[in-house]
């Protein structure tokens, strides 16, 4: 798997303003989501036709014959949970976890393989395609040699989404695009995408 750098340094003046804090991201209980606790992220069926809808949560799995790196999947299976996950929020000291800000998101459990279960931005061995998501990231170390690794949940119509658009590096230019789902050959895989998907948090 090749990564591409898609990451370009910029001088950009950003206006310092003091507000209140984003809103809490809130579980299908009404509870804050919070650092340690795992979630299952569960897609809300969609009636947009051209968005896969009647599937399951995610999971991780070993994909184009490769072992490692595991991409992050969507479950066939509508009944499947899938695999339950952990956020951390780019300042680790905040134990709520915010809309609209930046955070890891990884899983904490055994896998085959021996190497970080941090989300991260990858493609396909194709420069030119599409970026999915898969396991390798580094958790935390904000800056421009982690800017494929940051997520944010925002609001979307009465859930949330996924999206990519990393405000860690004040210095760098990135793509903001939301994360949904992919089909290639059809294995449904996590990927940038201009089709939000709309999911909920369950506590594991």
């Amino acid at each position: 798997m090749k990564t591409s750098i898609f990451v370009h340094f910029f001088l950009v003046f950003v206006p310092c303003a003091l507000g209140a804090a984003p809103n809490p991201v809130v579980d299908t209980r009404g509870k804050f989501l919070r650092q340690g606790p795992s979630y299952h992220i569960v897609p809300v069926p969609s009636d947009d036709p051209t968005v896969p809808s009647r599937a399951g949560g995610l999971n991780l799995a070993a994909t184009r014959n490769k072992t490692c790196p595991l991409d992050v999947v969507q479950e066939i299976d509508e009944n499947a949970k899938g695999l339950s996950f952990n956020f951390v929020p780019v300042n680790s000291k905040k134990g709520v976890i915010r809309e609209s800000t930046d955070l890891n998101i990884k899983y904490m459990g055994d896998t085959a393989c021996n190497q970080s279960m941090v989300w991260m931005l990858n493609q396909f061995d194709d420069p030119n395609g599409p970026y999915f998501v898969t396991t390798g990231g580094v958790e935390g170390n904000p800056g421009p040699q982690t800017i494929g690794n940051w997520f944010k949940i925002e609001v979307f119509i009465d859930d949330y989404k996924l999206v990519y658009c990393p405000t860690v590096c004040k210095y760098c230019k990135v793509m903001c695009k939301d994360v949904g789902i992919v089909v290639v050959n059809g294995r449904r895989y996590l990927g940038l995408t201009d089709k939000p998907r709309r999911v909920m948090f369950k506590t594991s």
